[in-house]
């Protein structure tokens, strides 16, 4: 299947493989949201990596030669409105803005092998929690150039770069430099290609091997927190505190602290 999904360990690993760059097709979104599914159902799978095949790109976005268009207006705004109705079918218009939906308090790094273009840049922003690069990597929204603008980006972008390079990409379609991308904070490390997937595997199993509860609670925090007001978020974390310490107290912990001569060793 042009999805790749596969567990090694407590770590998941998805792999786009589609041709030389990895195009996106309908079917490839329905395989993508079953997948993720899986993983955060899945109790023994602590954590992720989201990649792309080969070394030519992570994934140009959706192949826009598919037929994505219905056959009448009609079609159109059933598709729209009432998508849920055909949960079934793979080629079903709009598994890629239900990935949205998904409460996803699993981590995902993201191994970002090469270009990642339209949807594929917006799955990177979405569902990569830390994001490593290559060196021939970049990013960029080409959408607006031919009419296709409004995938998700212009909603989510602000939250990982500057406005004015947000903006840049969203209404010029500028793409961004793998350098400029770590220099405004949108990827954590550039990695060589070779060097890539094992880093990213590094740090997703030592995620994984953290307390699952201690990791959730961590996640819930920081991505529920981004839509509240500050009063709200001093609420929130008291709430999440005593989850956290009922966690510690049945069992759901490792022993000791960085200070601990008998705490687990810190890499």
């Amino acid at each position: 299947m042009p999805v790749k999904y596969e567990k090694v360990g407590n770590v998941a690993v998805f792999t786009f493989e589609n041709g030389k760059v990895n195009q996106i097709t309908p079917p490839m979104h329905k395989e993508l949201y079953d997948y993720m599914e899986d993983f955060l159902k899945d109790s023994s799978i602590h954590a992720g990596v989201l990649t792309g095949a080969g070394t030519q790109a992570f994934s140009g976005g959706d192949d826009i030669k598919n037929d994505w268009s219905q056959d009448t207006l009609h079609d159109t705004l059933t598709a729209h409105f009432q998508r849920s109705t055909d949960a079934s079918a793979q080629t079903r218009p709009g598994w890629e803005r239900d990935m949205r939906t998904i409460d996803r308090y699993k981590p995902i790094v993201g191994a970002l092998n090469g270009p990642a273009l339209g949807m594929a840049f917006i799955y990177s922003i979405l569902l990569m929690d830390i994001r490593l690069a290559s060196p021939n990597a970049w990013f960029g929204l080409p959408e607006i150039k031919y009419g296709m603008g409004g995938a998700g980006a212009a909603t989510q972008l602000w939250r990982h770069l500057p406005p004015a390079i947000a903006m840049s990409m969203v209404l010029e379609g500028e793409p961004l430099s793998v350098e400029d991308a770590l220099k405004f904070g949108l990827i954590n490390e550039i990695v060589d290609q070779d060097k890539l997937l094992p880093r990213a595997m590094e740090i997703a199993e030592k995620i994984a091997s953290y307390p699952p509860i201690a990791v959730r609670v961590e996640m819930e925090g920081f991505y529920r927190s981004m839509d509240m007001s500050k009063r709200d978020t001093h609420g929130y974390m008291s709430h999440l505190y005593r989850l956290q310490r009922a966690a510690y107290l049945t069992g759901d912990n490792v022993s000791g602290t960085p200070l601990d001569p008998n705490a687990p060793e810190q890499k």
